[in-house]
């Protein structure tokens, strides 16, 4: 049962029950991730926030990674481990999907949590986040979704040029980053359109608050001291009522492996750090080919089809630890081995989804179709070629029907059905010799079905009242790869080995949503549930481990902006959640879940402000409330102590162009970040990046 912990809450709500004034604004935002067709927000019965292409501008202006962007904006999803890596980067308290033009990027058979670091930012249009458990896309999705949309050809020829730098007073040289993108799009003969783009990127390395330089991640991936680029095409061409269009984007970034961690001290509240020296093997790296090809028809039949095709191609690769991997060990390699490790996953799928209007000239719209996915995972040992998690084939084929029911004023009902039949296919193999010296494990080809229901509704009560309620269910594959790989006891066979049971998550939301032409604010509470679900447990080694157990999540969202002169917009987001895991196995929750898989209470607020044409500035803040996390007997196991960053960024236009200028954590807040808290570890007890200064300048011609 929800409680009301944090006296703010009593204000939020009370902000979001403020009197109606003013007229409803007729704009009617429209997104395509929610129902996998164009539909307005008004009708859709869930909390959805998009990211449009102003405010991401915003806020890359700030910092580039696009976990902190999210964070910035979305409460409800965890803070950035500021890192390569995104392990414990939830959203509502469980992994999201990750799409790119729809194109999930999410690797569920082996989560090497890198899907946060796919794309370069700056070919983003917008970002639709669709927050909770969601049926329609499937491939997880429990969290929600995270759709990043690419940007679209102009109508003409337009080039367009992008500079930043980025820097911290401790060591300008050290810390410097460099960016730098063009792209070039143009329309031809008012029936083909292209738009293309490169864009390359060196960072440098981080200080904190106190002037010290922020641990490194040789092992799990580490952003700072790295190189990347990003190639974007994307061409289309239209006739009659159709369109054909292909995407194409590569990225890679790969850390230079010219800094070595140095440990912190727990007990003595010492930060990791590091220096600089060359670590062994390759740097750290992610390398990511995403294609989509994409036919959509306005009158087919009487429908309108889309149908897309798409690969993914992910080789994820992670670096070595400053002392030797216990779990890479084998005598067969001598002692001290050191080794590294590369996830690899190539997909292909399709999406097949036909839109109905007015179905048999009923007030009913449907939406159907069906998805197809072929995943090949696994994750091998670079330096001596040995399979830690083996090659594992996933196929799945999911029919779907949504129906959305328009018959009375004011209403929107919906409902919704898929059926998701999947097969598991992995040969016999054996398990690295720390596992108990290396466990025989007979392969299996295990098969799942699961039918998934949603059910929604929202009613517009007045001209600024909306009221909206949903019931939905997401189907998703367990970490295969943490679960096959940690076998370590003998006679274990795939087709019979329990935790490879798939993840079933129920999700409940109510909301409420106020708008005016000054003030826009919603609130909604939800609760999530899996009666088999899982959650990351850190072993000695520092490896993480997947535990199926039963997990409870349920929290509220809060978000408002109101226009409070012509100039001046205020923003406040907040976000609360309580979740809670069944230890002992016996059907009920009784421990907390920790920060590596749930996010801290928090609250962002914002004021925009336009000086005069052509000058605009905003500053956020972002404060992280305090938690303890406590076990079965009620003693506390880890205690969060929360913070509050500021960041301030101006936009000028000048030079035909645009400049930007922003501060990031403002007052140099010194402060260990979330994750780091969450999971204590003397080798990533990591410190928050302090004061830093960016600098950008863009024109389009």
């Amino acid at each position: 049962m929800y409680r009301f912990s944090h006296p703010a809450h009593f204000l939020l709500v009370s902000a979001a029950l403020l009197p109606s004034f003013g007229v409803a604004a007729d704009i009617q935002e429209v997104i395509v991730s929610a129902n996998r067709a164009e539909r307005p927000l008004s009708t859709i019965p869930n909390t959805v926030t998009v990211i449009n292409a102003a405010e991401l501008e915003q806020q890359l202006s700030i910092q580039d990674d696009l976990s902190t962007v999210l964070g910035n904006l979305i409460p409800g999803f965890s803070p950035s481990r500021q890192k390569l890596t995104n392990a414990g980067e939830t959203l509502r308290g469980r992994k999201p999907l990750y799409m790119i033009d729809g194109v999930p990027q999410s690797n569920p058979l082996r989560d090497g949590s890198r899907e946060g670091n796919t794309i370069d930012p700056v070919v983003i249009e917008r970002v639709e986040v669709l927050h909770g458990a969601n049926a329609i896309h499937g491939l997880g999705a429990a969290g929600g979704v995270i759709n990043l949309i690419t940007r679209k050809p102009s109508a003409q020829l337009e080039q367009g040029i992008r500079f930043s730098t980025g820097f911290q007073t401790e060591d300008v040289g050290e810390s410097a980053d460099y960016g730098v993108s063009y792209s070039v799009s143009n329309r031809f003969s008012n029936n083909a359109d292209i738009i293309a783009s490169i864009s390359l990127r060196d960072s440098g390395v981080a200080y904190d608050g106190h002037g010290d330089i922020v641990g490194a991640d040789n092992a799990q991936g580490d952003t700072m001291d790295s190189e990347s680029w990003n190639g974007f095409v994307k061409g289309g061409y239209d006739w009659d009522d159709q369109r054909i269009e292909l995407m194409v984007n590569r990225y890679e970034i790969e850390n230079k492996n010219n800094w070595i961690a140095v440990p912190g001290n727990l007990s003595k509240g010492i930060p990791s750090s590091a220096v600089k020296g060359e670590m062994p093997g390759e740097g750290s790296s992610n390398k990511v080919t995403a294609i989509s090809l994409t036919y959509a028809n306005d009158d087919f039949l009487g429908h309108k089809l889309r149908v897309q095709g798409f690969s993914q191609d992910f080789a994820g690769t992670y670096g070595t630890d400053i002392l030797p991997s216990t779990t890479f060990q084998d005598p067969a390699y001598g002692p001290d081995l050191i080794d590294q490790s590369q996830n690899n996953s190539e997909k292909i799928g399709a999406k097949i989804t036909l839109v109905k209007d007015q179905l048999a000239n009923l007030p009913v719209n449907i939406i159907y179709g069906v998805d197809l996915i072929q995943d090949e995972t696994w994750q091998e040992l670079i330096q001596t070629g040995r399979a830690w998690v083996p090659p594992t084939e996933y196929e799945n084929i999911a029919p779907y029907a949504q129906a959305e029911f328009t018959g009375i004023d004011k209403l929107t009902v919906t409902s919704g059905v898929r059926h998701e039949k999947s097969k598991l296919k992995v040969d016999d193999f054996t398990t690295l010799a720390s596992y108990n010296g290396g466990q025989f494990v007979e392969g299996g080809s295990p098969e799942f079905s699961e039918t998934l229901f949603n059910f929604g509704g929202t009613y517009q009560i007045t001209t600024t009242w909306r009221a909206f309620a949903n019931y939905a269910e997401a189907f998703s594959m367990p970490d295969v790869g943490r679960v096959l790989r940690a076998i370590n006891v003998p006679n274990q066979s795939v087709e019979s080995f329990l935790d490879l049971k798939p993840v079933l998550t129920e999700s409940n939301e109510f909301g409420v949503e106020f708008k005016t032409g000054d003030i826009t604010a919603q609130l909604s509470y939800y609760d999530s549930g899996s009666k088999y679900g899982e959650r990351l447990v850190r072993g000695a080694d520092g490896i993480y481990s997947v535990a199926r157990e039963k997990t409870e999540i349920d929290g509220i969202e809060f978000s408002a902006s109101w226009a409070a002169t012509d100039v001046d917009l205020l923003g406040l987001r907040y976000a609360e959640a309580t979740g809670r895991y069944d230890s002992n196995k016996d059907g009920r929750v009784d421990s907390d879940l920790g920060g590596t898989n749930i996010s801290p209470d928090r609250v962002n607020v914002s004021w925009d402000r336009t000086w005069i044409d052509g000058i605009d500035t905003r500053l956020q803040a972002n404060y992280l409330f305090d938690r303890d996390v406590r076990n079965s007997s009620g003693n506390v196991t880890n205690s969060f102590n929360g913070y509050t960053t500021y960041d301030l960024s101006a936009n000028i236009a000048a030079f035909d162009g645009k400049i930007s200028f922003a501060v990031q954590n403002l007052t140099d807040e010194y402060y260990f970040t979330y994750f780091s808290q969450s999971s204590p570890n003397e080798i990533r007890n990591f410190t928050g990046v302090g004061r830093s200064f960016n600098l950008g300048y863009q024109r389009t011609f």
